[in-house]
């Protein structure tokens, strides 16, 4: 699974970058980033529904057992670290990413165990009992970005075309 979606650097994007800062146009740069940033913002708003709607059935539990032992609302958490960014400089372009840093250490690697679908845990952090828990529907992150990029694509090219109208 790949970590981000990347729209940079494609020569249309390039090109009007060099013919903004020619023609000095600050105002014309914050313009298309923030346009950019809004295409990518439905792909953005998409992954941290999907997300939020993966299920991780368990086997149920046993008549031993007891509340979770964190409080932290799992599929939550990790919505919170899907990010966007945008550059208007060398390498213009858009990117959604995972952002690790804003995720909790031991659940750096989730997001991707989730996408494959099968989550294995300790049992309430027992490290002698292991419980196999699998996500469904799989892969929340490569066919949201799979249905996700036509759109972004489409609305990153009518953005360059506005804008080398603009220019010209």
């Amino acid at each position: 699974m790949a970590s981000s979606v990347r729209i940079l650097g494609t020569g249309q994007l390039l090109e009007l970058s060099r013919k903004m800062r020619a023609a000095g146009g600050p105002r014309l740069q914050r313009n298309l980033s923030r346009r950019i940033r809004r295409a990518a913002e439905p792909l953005h708003k998409d992954l941290q529904q999907a997300i939020r709607t993966v299920q991780l059935p368990g086997s149920g539990r046993k008549k031993r057992g007891g509340p979770s032992p964190t409080t932290r609302p799992l599929r939550a958490t990790l919505a919170g670290g899907v990010r966007i960014s945008v550059r208007s400089g060398a390498s213009p372009g858009a990117r959604v990413w995972m952002d690790k840093g804003r995720l909790p250490r031991d659940l750096k690697n989730m997001p991707w165990v989730i996408d494959e679908g099968r989550v294995r845990h300790p049992v309430f952090g027992n490290r002698k009992r292991w419980s196999t828990q699998w996500a469904r529907p799989t892969g929340w992150w490569s066919r949201t970005v799979r249905e996700g990029m036509p759109r972004m694509t489409r609305e990153i090219e009518r953005i360059t075309d506005d804008v080398r109208r603009d220019l010209e």
